[in-house]
C-alpha cells in the first residue's frame, strides 16, 4: 500500500512538473526567436554603410529589445550570440547592463542603453539610458540620473557592497570619441529612491582625479589603453597616459600609453590611487578586444 501510495505522489510530482514545463519552454523559444532577430538588426546597427540605417536599425532594436524582456523571467535569458551588444550583470545579480553605440559618418558616436532589474516575480523594471554626452559640460564633475546619462559600452561591473554608506557598482567602458580620440572612463552606479545614479566621489590621492565623479581618460585613436579590474589585488589597473612630447601637454588626442601603470586600489569601500604599479604579469589589451568597434 506504501509503495502505491509513494508511486502516485511520484506520478502527481511528475506530472505536475511536466504542467509547468511547457509554459517555460514557450517563454525560452519567443527570446530565441527575439534574439534571432536582435542579431541580426545589431549587425546592420555597426556594418550598413549609410548613417540613417545604422539609426534605423538601432532604434527597431530597442523596440524589439525591449518587447523581448516583457516576457517573463527573461532576466535570466543570457542574449549571448548578441556580440555587437555588451550586456555585463552585477555580481549580486541584482541588475544587468545592455549598452552599445551607432557610429556617425563623421567619426563620432552615439550610446544607447538600459538597465535590467532583476525582479523575484519575474516582471519587467527597466531604467533607459539617455546619452546627455553633448550636453554635459563638466562630465567628471557632474552626478547625473539615467535619462542623463554620459553614454558608454561598459564591459565590467565591480561590485562594492561592504564598508559603505550606499553599495554602488563601479563600471569600466569604453567611450569611442572623434576621429581623433578615444575615451575609456571609469563610471559610478547606485540606487536610492527607486532611481539610477550615475557619479559619486570615491577616489582619492590622485592630483588629477580627486574628489571627481567619475574617471575620464582620453587618447589617440590609434593607441590601445588597458583598463580593467584585477580582483586579486583588488585593484582597477590602468595605462599611465602621456603626451608623445612635453611641449604637447593637454593635446589628448594625441597620448598613448607610456608603458607604465597606475592603478586605484579598493581600501575600505574607496579607491586609493597607486601610482607606478609592480605588475608581475604585464597586462594585455583583451578588454579592447571586446568593445573596439573596429574589431567586432
Amino acid at each position: 500500500m506504501k509503495q502505491v501510495v509513494l508511486i502516485c505522489g511520484l506520478s502527481l510530482f511528475f506530472f505536475a512538473q511536466a504542467l509547468g514545463q511547457p509554459s517555460g519552454n514557450k517563454n525560452h523559444q519567443q527570446l530565441l526567436a527575439f534574439q534571432d532577430s536582435l542579431s541580426v538588426l545589431s549587425f546592420k546597427m555597426v556594418n550598413d554603410s549609410i548613417e540613417p540605417e545604422r539609426y534605423n536599425a538601432s532604434y527597431k532594436l530597442i523596440k524589439t529589445l525591449v518587447t523581448a524582456l516583457k516576457t517573463p523571467y527573461s532576466f535570466n535569458f543570457p542574449f549571448d550570440s548578441l556580440k555587437s551588444i555588451s550586456i555585463q550583470s552585477s555580481s549580486d545579480k541584482r541588475f544587468r547592463i545592455f549598452s552599445w553605440h551607432v557610429m556617425n559618418n563623421d567619426g563620432s558616436y552615439r550610446y544607447y542603453g538600459t538597465i535590467q532589474m532583476n525582479k523575484p516575480d519575474g516582471k519587467l523594471e527597466l531604467f533607459p539610458l539617455i546619452d546627455y554626452t553633448s550636453v554635459l559640460k563638466n562630465p567628471s564633475d557632474s552626478i547625473t540620473s539615467n535619462d542623463k546619462w554620459f553614454g558608454a559600452q561598459y564591459y565590467k561591473i565591480i561590485s562594492v557592497l561592504n564598508n559603505v554608506p550606499t553599495p554602488y557598482y563601479v563600471l569600466l567602458g569604453w567611450k569611442g570619441n572623434t576621429i581623433k580620440s578615444t575615451k575609456k572612463i571609469i563610471e559610478i552606479l547606485y540606487f536610492k529612491d527607486g532611481k539610477a545614479n550615475f557619479g559619486m566621489p570615491v577616489f582619492d590621492g590622485d592630483p588629477d582625479n580627486s574628489g571627481k565623479n567619475r574617471i575620464i581618460f582620453e587618447y589617440d585613436r590609434r593607441a590601445s589603453m588597458f583598463l580593467n579590474y584585477e580582483p586579486k589585488i583588488t585593484t582597477i589597473v590602468f595605462d599611465h597616459l602621456a603626451p608623445p612630447d612635453p611641449k604637447l601637454k593637454g593635446k589628448f588626442e594625441l597620448y598613448g600609453p607610456d608603458f607604465s601603470y597606475d592603478g586605484l586600489k579598493l581600501v575600505n569601500g574607496r579607491w586609493k590611487f597607486v601610482p607606478d604599479l609592480e605588475l608581475k604579469n604585464n597586462p594585455t589589451d583583451q578588454d579592447d578586444n571586446f568593445n573596439d568597434p573596429k574589431k567586432l
